[in-house]
């Protein structure tokens, strides 16, 4: 009759030694706590900012939206200078910018600055000089993103300020405010839509001259497993569209709209830099942009780091 107590004793000093030990490791090492309801993915409860607006998910803040060409970007940038040109031609007249441009992000505020170089010339006369110099900033306030992250849209807020320097071409004190909103649809289809209100202050011609501006860019990511070009990463075809409306002075309500068929290609890094180069061609939409531009070419080149 006692073997069997033995047993019974033996085996709750088994179990008291298994408890033990049990006991000291979850002493030792964090326990994991449930944050999300049962059935929902962990990366779902990712929701964080003002208003818990922005969602740790979105490809926004993986910064991979493509730099456009002819409208103004509106993707976040942590480390990036860009060199632009646009050559443009109507009617005789031809017109030539160039500008050089420097943004920096902290966390998910993009701020940029920009320094261009104008040259217009029309009938034997020319006009150039440095243009107003640009200061800007953006920041998404509001993330979606589908459960499968098949939609992923990012609303955001910028401002610009483009400062005159008392050039033939920089006269007036130019305040941009706009809103920006980053579709991405599948794993590489975008769309980068931008709005915008242009006030001209001071005197001139030009003084207290309004513009609606907005533009569009579709553009459609090819990896380099999908095309394998040689020292490609990434293919970009986009098709933009950029207008604007005047909505004071003698033309008010006219509105000029142009296109550009254009590409970007994300070459492979150089050390810790990688080149992203643009190039396309700019087209009248409507017949006021027709007066002002027959054809262009735009080129860009991006230097990533």
């Amino acid at each position: 009759m006692k073997l069997p107590v033995v047993r019974v004793r033996c085996v709750l000093q088994v179990l008291a030694a298994v408890a033990s030990v049990h006991l000291r490791a979850l002493g030792d090492e964090p326990v994991a706590v449930a944050t999300t309801a049962p059935g929902v993915p962990e990366s779902a409860s990712g929701r964080y900012g003002l208003f818990n607006g922005l969602d740790r998910r979105s490809w926004y803040s993986q910064g991979n939206f493509p730099e456009p060409l002819l409208v103004d970007d509106s993707g976040l940038e942590i480390n990036e200078t860009r060199l632009d040109w646009l050559h443009t031609r109507a009617n005789g007249q031809q017109s030539d910018v160039a500008s050089a441009e420097v943004e920096k992000g902290f966390g998910l505020l993009t701020v940029e600055l920009k320094i261009p170089y104008e040259r217009d010339e029309s009938s034997g006369q020319v006009s150039q000089g440095i243009g107003n110099i640009e200061v800007g900033a953006r920041q998404p306030f509001y993330q979606f993103v589908s459960t499968r992250a098949f939609f992923d849209t990012t609303l955001g807020g910028a401002m610009e300020v483009g400062i005159p320097v008392n050039s033939a071409v920089s006269k007036n004190t130019e305040l941009v405010p706009k809103v920006f909103n980053d579709l991405r649809v599948g794993e590489s289809f975008t769309v980068q839509s931008l709005l915008g209100y242009s006030s001209l202050l001071g005197g001139g011609a030009d003084g207290g001259l309004q513009k609606f501006e907005y533009g569009f860019v579709f553009g459609y990511r090819i990896e380099h497993r999908q095309l394998p070009l040689p020292g490609v990463q990434q293919l970009i075809p986009m098709l933009e569209i950029k207008g604007e409306t005047e909505m004071n002075h003698d033309n008010a309500g006219r509105s000029s709209l142009l296109g550009n068929a254009a590409v970007r290609v994300n070459l492979n890094t150089i050390g810790r830099v990688q080149p992203r180069l643009g190039l396309g061609f700019v087209f009248p939409m409507n017949s006021n942009a027709r007066a002002d531009v027959h054809w262009g070419i735009f080129t860009s080149l991006v230097f990533e780091y």
